[in-house]
């Protein structure tokens, strides 16, 4: 253990390399706190050529890695199984000069998405990806994970804004292809490939990303509805009547509730309602004529406050984004991210409570997510000893209803054993086939993805 310690010293310096039970904690429990594990040792790169020494480093003395970047995660797909090098790369920050001719820019894996919003926005230009964990999540680790957010409606996942990549293979090996070319046809795209790859199949050291225009003037509008179908109707008349809808979210009744206990927040409306959708619009010029034109049209509109001052803007939003926090503060939730087509939405929405009801009885659901793909983030606190049983029932019945049993957050080591509800059998052996190509020990994350 020593010798292989020593190496890493060598390669990235010796405060980098962190042995002690203290100084290793911090890295060994992800976001949920459900998920933890011991690694060997810490080990913080801060280029990709100590990178692609690490690498090699650890591949000829036979131990694995599990990578890990913001550990925003919620799968416990960055934290270790146990006895893996863990190889954070949250000093790997270097941002090129943004290309505004391209409106391109290439940046380190460790990167935060705030930090690369800052970079920028004062070319005009902006990342087509947000998301509440902005100041944590790191550019590699989001497309590590295809990460989506709060623009997928308009902008779709991290994969779309992907022109380019740099990384390190199981065996040191560097790739890079950070031209970001428009149009590249030369074979197979390895780029596309790493996206949502879950750093089991490289190391992602660099990135190409597309910007998206910077759009100053924002419009965003809380609305009353009846229910989920009620929900749907409205965010049919905003993709039709909105071009410059840029969000459309979901929440329920159960869920602000628990949002104003913890926020303190005052109530939105006047009068109660069981579901509610967040819209916001963003344009170069103020939107919000063309928004109230549409929720006035609109019979699934109960009510609605509209804001477009960056004051009223924040507090709309934060009935939507203080969910997370507020779930965490209440207890150890069972955290669920699935995807359903439009038309199952409702039906998986209703049969939710029922289905954790007899997988833990007396548990608590809280659902929210990002309407316009179908994406709910199924929050179950109470679960105790029931956790499994919870995710096996919910998972299932997501399958039933043609879903995703992971929507935005990875497989993970969470959900590897329900992999097989969500692809078929040929493609989970073409998965391993590829797996083994590239990575024949399995020294990159195992455990991860493919159990």
């Amino acid at each position: 253990m020593s010798d292989l310690e020593d190496r890493l010293r060598e390669i990235v310096g010796a405060p980098h390399v962190a042995v002690d039970e203290d100084l290793k904690s911090q890295y060994e429990t992800d976001w949920t706190r459900r998920f933890t594990g011991e690694a060997r040792c810490v080990v913080r790169p801060a280029s990709t050529a100590e990178v692609a020494a690490v690498v090699r480093t650890c591949a000829d003395a036979g131990v694995p890695i599990t990578v890990q970047g913001g550990n925003t995660g919620l799968v416990g797909g960055a934290v270790p199984a146990g006895g893996e090098v863990l190889l954070n790369l949250g000093r790997l920050t270097a941002l090129d000069d943004v290309d505004v001719l391209e409106g391109q820019v290439t940046a380190g894996a460790g990167v935060t998405l705030e930090k690369l919003q800052q970079h920028a926005r004062p070319h005009g230009l902006d990342v087509g990806v947000d998301l509440a964990a902005r100041s944590a999540a790191t550019v590699g680790g989001l497309v590590a994970t295809n990460a989506g957010g709060l623009r997928v409606v308009r902008y779709g996942s991290m994969r779309e804004q992907l022109t380019g990549i740099e990384a390190v293979l199981a065996d040191g090996t560097v790739v890079s292809r950070l031209g970001g070319l428009a149009k590249d046809n030369t074979g197979y795209d390895l780029t596309q490939l790493l996206a949502g790859s879950e750093g089991t199949l490289a190391v992602i050291t660099k990135v190409r990303l597309r910007l998206v225009p910077l759009l100053p003037a924002r419009a965003v509008a809380l609305v009353a509805v009846a229910g989920v179908p009620a929900a749907l109707q409205l965010l049919a008349a905003a993709r039709a009547g909105l071009p410059s809808l840029s969000a459309a979210e979901l929440f329920l009744a159960e869920g602000l509730d628990l949002v104003r206990a913890h926020g303190k927040l005052a109530a939105p409306f006047a009068e109660s309602y069981p579901a509610f959708v967040v819209l916001e619009c963003s344009a170069r010029t103020d939107p919000t004529d063309e928004l109230l034109e549409v929720l006035g049209e609109c019979p699934a509109v109960e009510d609605a406050t509209v804001a477009s001052d960056a004051t009223g803007v924040a507090k709309l939003w934060a009935y939507r984004e203080t969910h997370t926090e507020a779930i965490s503060a209440a207890g150890l939730p069972v955290k669920l991210d699935v995807s359903v087509p439009l038309r199952e939405l409702s039906g998986l929405v209703d049969d939710l409570p029922g289905t954790v009801s007899a997988a833990a009885p007396g548990a608590r659901v809280i659902i929210f997510g990002h309407l316009g793909e179908g994406n709910l983030h199924v929050n179950v606190l109470d679960a105790g000893a029931d956790a499994e049983q919870v995710s096996d029932a919910v998972l299932r019945l997501v399958a039933q209803r043609r879903g995703s049993i992971s929507s935005e957050h990875g497989v993970g080591r969470a959900k590897t054993r329900w992999l097989s509800l969500s692809r078929s059998d040929a493609e989970i052996a073409a998965m391993r086939r590829i797996k083994g190509a590239l990575d024949p020990a399995g020294t990159l994350n195992p455990g991860v993805l493919l159990n």
